[in-house]
């Protein structure tokens, strides 16, 4: 893929039916190797929060990949210091689109004068958040509807604030 083929823009609340649909396909695909099953499920049914999802599109900043008019990714900032939401669809994995994401959200940390970014970060994207950077502070447990699934709150320093 070459990166001018790629579209980032701010994500709208008409994009929300691909949105999840992508979340749904890629947490099921991708990190089927790190959860089983039931992990899977009760985690993508994260999307029947309706609320939620209007919530991550319009309060917080939402970035979305675009490539052939199709959404091949989104990442989301809420407070200008917690990376939310951050994936890359299933069939798009390994070409560069988290990456861009990444480097812009960063960049909108540092706008906003942001010191550290945090995130919680699934054992399926731990490697890609430590090559950007992030350090593991602690592994947990969460559970949701009475099953446990493990995953890391991260950190990265930015540094101090660009003038």
């Amino acid at each position: 893929m070459k990166q001018e083929q790629l579209i980032v823009r701010q994500g709208q609340l008409d994009d929300l039916p691909e949105l999840q649909k992508l979340f749904v396909d890629t947490v099921t695909t991708i990190c089927n190797a790190d959860y089983d099953q039931q992990q899977i499920e009760v985690w993508t049914s994260g999307i029947d929060n309706k609320q939620r999802w209007e919530d991550i599109v319009t309060k917080q900043f939402s970035l979305v990949a675009q490539q052939d008019n199709k959404i091949v990714g989104f990442a989301t900032l809420d407070n200008g210091n917690y990376i939310d939401l951050f994936y890359v669809h299933k069939d798009h994995q390994r070409q560069g689109i988290a990456g861009k994401l990444y480097a812009d959200i960063e960049t909108e940390a540092r706008r906003l004068k942001q010191t550290t970014l945090t995130s919680d970060v699934s054992k399926t994207a731990r490697l890609f958040f430590e090559s950007n950077g992030f350090k593991i502070l602690t592994e947990q447990i969460v559970s949701k509807k009475g099953i446990d699934l493990i995953n890391y709150k991260m950190t990265k320093t930015l540094g101090c604030p660009n003038i």
